[in-house]
């Protein structure tokens, strides 16, 4: 992995895991609908002014635009409203943070009969212990006496069929040869828009757009809009380009510890036993994962 890819990586799980943080300061200001319907907004307009400006601002016919309009559809509004919402039904977010990381083994299993990548054994055992890290975390927090409705158990599986399929479609058209390439800010755009339109029918329906425009929220949104939709989604398009959807999708296994980590920051969460011992077993299976070869095979 290049020094630069490296970087990306880094920025894209901070910024990434940061939404959880930001939900938590938005949430109470406005619902979940809302919430996104706004972030979204303030994306879609910071990115046609910088388009029309800059004179990138194109239309590319729909044979192009469409797919990516659907990748930001499924990538930014299922997976997100699916988050959002298990949180506001109270659904314990290590219950969320363990189902959304269904994710990996979700992209590595579909990858090869979509993008033509193979899992080789050793990412196999990459995500399998990803995914145990996660177990490991998650459990050692939840309530079990605190029981959720069904439906709220279920909600964040859409999450994860949202951004594993968008993943795998966004993966597909980087290794299309005779697809043209968008340029990152014009692709940003194409998601966007669509993404506000399929925010702003529930936001208005069910929630009325009712939002206490208090100063936390307002620099909220402002995180939100900018350093996680904006940054944190051009970086994962970037990864995208360099790297397998399997290695790419392993990085959502660091969601949960890393979340643990900044809700400590930001709201002195305490970290457990559990929580250290989860995240080391974490960091292996990314380790595995990323790895070109297997140990062992280094000459080869």
């Amino acid at each position: 992995m290049g020094y630069r890819t490296l970087l990306y990586v880094i920025g894209f799980v901070l910024l990434w895991n940061s939404g959880f943080i930001g939900a938590e300061y938005g949430l109470p200001f406005a619902g979940p609908f809302t919430l996104l319907f706004w972030r979204y907004l303030g994306l879609t307009l910071l990115l046609f002014i910088y388009l029309l400006f800059s004179n990138r601002l194109q239309w590319v016919g729909w044979a192009l635009a469409g797919p990516h309009m659907l990748i930001g559809v499924l990538a930014h509004g299922v997976w997100l409203s699916c988050v959002l919402l298990a949180l506001d039904q109270a659904v314990p977010a290590g219950i969320v943070a363990l189902v959304v990381a269904l994710q990996p083994l979700a992209t590595g299993a579909l990858s090869g009969q979509v993008t033509g990548e193979t899992t080789a054994r050793h990412q196999w055992i990459g995500l399998g212990l990803g995914f145990s890290g996660v177990l490991l975390t998650v459990l050692a927090r939840i309530d079990f006496g605190n029981a959720a409705s069904i439906f709220g158990y279920l909600i964040p599986f859409g999450s994860v069929v949202g951004i594993t399929v968008a993943t795998l479609i966004q993966r597909h058209l980087e290794l299309q040869p005779d697809v043209p390439k968008l340029p990152l800010t014009l692709s940003l755009f194409y998601q966007s828009l669509p993404t506000l339109l399929f925010l702003s029918l529930p936001a208005w329906l069910g929630e009325g757009f009712t939002t206490q425009w208090t100063a936390v929220f307002i620099y909220t949104e402002l995180w939100l809009t900018v350093a996680v939709s904006f940054g944190a989604y051009a970086l994962l398009w970037l990864l995208l380009e360099r790297l397998p959807a399997t290695r790419v999708a392993s990085l959502f296994y660091l969601g949960p510890p890393v979340t643990l980590f900044l809700a400590w920051l930001a709201f002195g969460d305490t970290l457990q036993r559990m929580d250290v011992v989860g995240l080391l077993v974490v960091l292996s299976g990314v380790y595995f994962t990323q790895r070109r070869k297997p140990l062992g095979h280094q000459g080869s």
